[in-house]
Parts: C-alpha cells; structure tokens; sequence
C-alpha cells in the first residue's frame, strides 16, 4: 500500500512540474529575481542611511556634552575665582560625570562609523551585482524572445506546431476519407458493370437480357415506323438514300 502511494504522490509530483515547466516564463522568473535583489539592495542602503543617522545623533549629542563641559569648566574656575571652592568643586564633579559620557559616546560614534563604512562597501558591492545581474537579464531575456520567434516562425512554417499540427492532422484526415470514398465509388462502378450489382436506379425485375431485348424491339419498332413514312411518299420522290436502304425486313413484305 505504501508503495502504491508513494508511486501516486510520485506521479502527481511528475505531472505538477511539468506542468509549472510549461506554465513558466523564464523572463518572467528574470524579472521577479531582480525585483527581489532591489529589495535587499534598498534594505541596505536603508541600513547604510539608519547608522548614518545614528551617527550624526552621537555627534549631535557630543557637541552639546562638549560645550557642557567646557560650560562647566569656566563655572570652576569662576567660583574659585570668587572664593567658592565648593562651587567649583561642584562644577568639577559635573565636568568628570560628563567627560565620561562623552568618553562613551566617542567610542559609540567610531563603532557606528566602522559599521557605517562596511555597510557602505557591502551596498556598494551589492549595487554591482544587481546591475551585472540586470544586464545578464536583459541579455538573456533578448536571446530568449528571439529563440521564441524563430521557434514559433519555424513551427509555423514547417507546420510543427501544436494548432498547425491539428490543421495538418484534419487535412491528413480529410484526404484518408476522400480516397476512401472514391475508391468506394470506383468498387461499386465495377460491381454494377459486371452485373454482379443490381442497379438500383432501374425498375424491379430488369436484367441485362431483358434490357437488350426491349433495345432489339425498339429498333425493329423504328424500321418499322420508316418503311410505312416511305411507303406514303409518292412515286419518285423517295431519296436516294432510303432506296438504298430498300430489301430490309418489313420492307420486303409491303412490296
């Protein structure tokens, strides 16, 4: 049983590919391949634009802690200046906490430089590619739409294709039953010529014989009937040609 089923899934397997193999369009599946490389092409640009925008908020956030700090400094000295020397060590301690964060952002803002650049080569890279792929493309895409012309122009003339090939199976067709039927008619010519057929065109009970002596009593019937027309012509006036033809039977009888 699981022999038989797998032979089955086997089967439709078979008949499923080859019907997508006929279905598919190899321009079509070009194009789709392309569209999805422009995809991941526009995803890492956006990820090239995403850490460069990252970046400039660090700088933007290094400017501000550096003018800070540089505020606090003169804060320090201003107060030790005055005689507050808890001012200023106040204002110190707030310069320290701020080196710090800028000390943190400085090595934030050079990872996301690295990241930045290999991001940048990587896209760059990638652009190569997806236009050495679009140029393959199109070539290939050329070469099949012209192998597909001349295919079907070819097909077209040779009459290989699938409805020219119904056309010339129709025709082929045709022919068989015409010389079929002419030889039918040439078969039953020679049947009735031979006698071996009855004709059914003439009445019932007819043959041959019958057909030659009802021939043989029409021509005694016109002899006849032309023996009695030369007999009422007058005297001397009968042609040449039916003196001629005197001393046939009838005739003989009336003289």
């Amino acid at each position: 049983m699981a022999g038989i089923t797998q032979r089955i899934t086997t089967l439709f397997r078979m008949k499923a590919n080859k019907a997508l193999d006929k279905a598919e369009d190899p321009r079509e599946v070009l194009d789709y391949s392309y569209e999805q490389q422009l995809q991941m092409l526009q995803r890492v640009r956006r990820g090239v634009a995403d850490v460069a925008t990252s970046r400039k908020r660090v700088e933007l956030q290094l400017s501000r802690l550096q003018q800070s700090s540089d505020k606090l400094q003169g804060q320090a000295e201003q107060a030790l200046a005055a005689g507050r020397e808890d001012l200023a060590r106040e204002a110190l301690t707030r310069r320290t906490a701020v080196a710090g964060q800028i000390t943190d952002l400085q090595a934030e803002h050079t990872s996301l430089k690295e990241q930045g650049d290999k991001l940048t080569l990587a896209a760059q890279r990638l652009e190569g590619k997806v236009e050495a792929f679009r140029t393959r493309k199109e070539t290939i895409k050329a070469g099949y739409t012209a192998a597909e012309a001349q295919t079907r122009v070819t097909e077209a003339v040779t009459g290989i294709g699938e409805e020219m090939g119904d056309v010339g199976l129709a025709m082929r067709r045709a022919q068989d039953k015409t010389e079929q039927l002419q030889a039918r008619a040439g078969a039953l010519d020679e049947l009735i010529a031979s006698g071996a057929l009855d004709d059914a065109t003439l009445p019932a009970g007819r043959d041959d014989i019958q057909a030659e002596l009802e021939r043989v009593t029409a021509d005694q019937d016109v002899e006849l009937e032309l023996a009695r027309m030369k007999a009422q012509l007058p005297a001397g006036s009968v042609p040449q040609a039916v003196e001629a033809g005197e001393g046939r039977p009838g005739q003989e009888e009336r003289s």
